[in-house]
């Protein structure tokens, strides 16, 4: 079980990583799920070690999360592809 919670710790260390250095609407919401799977997996994987149900049920509910997230991060990649034809974005850049 420990090696569950190692992978799930280097699935959130990626994602972190992703989100830090990409510059890309799509990138960012690809680690944010990344994390948000590290996340099921460490819920999921407590669960079994304490023989409990109840991280197996936040991870329903991360899941829903995810999907909700997936949702709006489409319509903002569409909000933002029409206003400036990339889906880059700059924070130092103001226009």
């Amino acid at each position: 079980m420990n090696n569950y919670l190692i992978l799930s710790f280097i699935l959130f260390v990626i994602g972190i990583i992703g989100i830090l250095k990409r510059q890309n609407l799509i990138m960012f919401f690809i680690s944010t799920e990344i994390m948000l799977n590290a996340a099921n997996l460490a819920f999921v994987s407590i669960s079994k070690i304490h023989n409990d149900l109840n991280g197996q049920i936040f991870a329903i509910f991360i899941m829903a999360i995810a999907a909700c997230e997936i949702v709006v991060g489409l319509s903002l990649c569409v909000i933002k592809f029409r206003q400036d034809k990339s889906l880059d974005f700059d924070l130092g850049e103001s226009k």
